[in-house]
């Protein structure tokens, strides 16, 4: 049995999940896959399946003379965000490496998924010492409310090189592509090692011209995306993840000779598009536990610390929070992106201990492997609807979910039932609409409770609860493939842990 910390744990687990009815997580990963496709830019192919989106954005890249076509739009706006979309590509990645096997017959449009985001990180890198990380105009997009179809506003092109340098951006870029190359191994050797050769460059021009890409585009990137955290997590997250695609032994040696310079112990409760240092210490902890490297004992100490701050009835972390119906939240907008990439982590670690038959040492208590499952399971349950409005937070999952997102394409009346153009302004009666959406952008996870009252709006308005984003459903992935493949985590696990 658990000491006296893990027996509360046990009891808020018990008493949270035992209302909850048997969810759909194969239909819910298809769903959650699905909806990258609702937020494509480019040239849409002929098997697209959200057949209320049509071609967009065509002439990307065309004034910087590049052709940077293609990629995600990374919420409910038409501007192409690199920061972001490449983190959204590393965890869709990271959920297809850990868990490929319970993704099952969704594998393939996972993949595609991911490939989508790739294709256009390699455009996006394809001149040296040069990562291109943002098309649009954020200030000029967010002041129209029209369809992607139909956008009129600069499609701007923002860079970083060697005179404006964006460490942060480009490692986290770096990262994508290594994750991606493992992803495509099997699948696809050529791509996986043109991913794996553009990933090492990309880490290279990110490591030798260091900087912040927040102050070199500042009045393009902030306040959307903003690197508040630094560059130094995304040079150690680039890092171990080349060192992971590649085994080569010089990331091994850069990971360890930069561990404290880069602060790898920093800030470890965090992780998301801006910070990873959480992320960091999970990831490279998995060759401490699977036996591979004690070289790396002091990330698993982080790793193991950052675990305990998120586990009701052990931790007693300021930041970390547990709602009342048991959602976890953090102070910020679009709380959903903490809830499924922490969550990410927490079944992540857990597949690690369970391999190394250890349990996580919490202060005088400890957790198991099944303990930290069921954290993460008690998320996933939520945003499916075992939650006190007894309501999914993903867009046509369940019998209620948000109908009002705030997203453009979806509010606005498709390119089939309006084919007129709708201007900047005139999509701003639909925006103001109290009518649900026209369009479903099915599996889009929106950002939820925005504090711990589990109180949801459903309003167009309330952007910071009611827009879908990317890197919400990314980690979510890698969540519902392995909640599908394992349904049924016996309360009897708990019981006898």
């Amino acid at each position: 049995m658990a000491a006296a910390g893990g027996a509360v744990l046990l009891l808020v687990l018990a008493t949270a999940t035992s209302v909850s009815g048997q969810h759909d997580y194969s239909d819910a990963l298809h769903k959650s896959i699905l909806f990258f496709e609702g937020q494509r830019s480019g040239r849409l192919p002929p098997d697209q399946r959200l057949r209320w989106r049509r071609d967009s954005a065509l002439n990307d890249g065309a004034t910087a003379g590049v052709d940077l076509t293609g990629g995600y739009y990374d919420a409910g706006d038409n501007v192409k965000f690199g920061f972001p979309m490449a983190f959204t590509a590393t965890l869709m990645s990271w959920g297809l490496i850990d868990f490929g096997r319970s993704f099952g017959a969704h594998a393939a449009e996972a993949r595609e998924a991911v490939r989508w985001a790739t294709d256009y990180l390699m455009k996006a890198t394809a001149t040296p010492n040069t990562v291109y990380v943002q098309v649009g105009d954020a200030f000029r997009d967010h002041s129209c409310w029209e369809r992607p179809e139909d956008m009129d506003t600069p499609r701007t092109v923002y860079k970083v090189d060697p005179s404006h340098p964006g460490s942060d951006v480009a490692a986290e870029t770096a990262a994508a592509l290594a994750a991606a190359s493992i992803v495509f191994r099997d699948a696809d050797p050529d791509y996986s090692n043109r991913l794996l050769d553009r990933a090492i460059q990309v880490f290279e021009f990110a490591d030798k011209y260091r900087g912040p890409y927040s102050s070199s585009l500042h009045a393009a990137v902030c306040p959307c995306y903003c690197d508040y955290s630094g560059y130094k997590d995304e040079l150690l997250w680039g890092a171990a993840w080349l060192h992971k695609a590649s085994r080569r032994r010089e990331y091994r040696d850069y990971i360890k000779r930069n561990e404290v310079v880069l602060g790898a112990s920093e800030a470890i409760n965090e992780f998301g598009w801006d910070n990873k240092h959480a992320g960091i210490n999970v990831l490279i902890s998995k060759e401490v536990l699977m036996g591979k490297d004690e070289y790396f004992q002091s990330f698993r100490v982080n790793a193991d610390n950052f675990i305990c701050t998120l586990l009701p009835g052990i931790s007693n972390h300021p930041q970390i929070q547990y709602s009342p119906g048991g959602l976890l939240f953090k102070v910020g907008n679009s709380n959903m992106q903490h809830v499924t990439s922490l969550s990410f982590l927490l079944l992540a670690y857990s597949n690690y201990l369970s391999h190394a038959n250890v349990r996580v040492p919490c202060g005088t208590s400890s957790a198991s492997p099944v303990q930290l499952r069921r954290v993460a399971k008690r998320q996933v349950d939520y945003i499916l609807g075992d939650n006190p409005l007894r309501m999914s937070y993903m867009v046509g999952y369940g019998s209620r979910y948000p109908l009002r997102i705030h997203h453009r394409g979806s509010s606005l009346p498709s390119v089939a039932a309006h084919p007129a153009r709708i201007g900047c302004k005139a999509g701003a009666t639909y925006y103001a609409s109290a009518a649900p959406n026209p369009n479903l952008l099915v599996g889009a996870v929106v950002g939820g409770p925005s504090n711990t009252s589990d109180a949801f709006p459903d309003a167009r308005a309330v952007f910071q609860q009611s827009e879908p984003t990317t890197y919400i459903n990314a980690p979510l992935l890698g969540l519902l493939a392995y909640f599908s493949a394992h349904p049924n985590l016996a309360q009897s696990d708990l019981l006898h842990d």
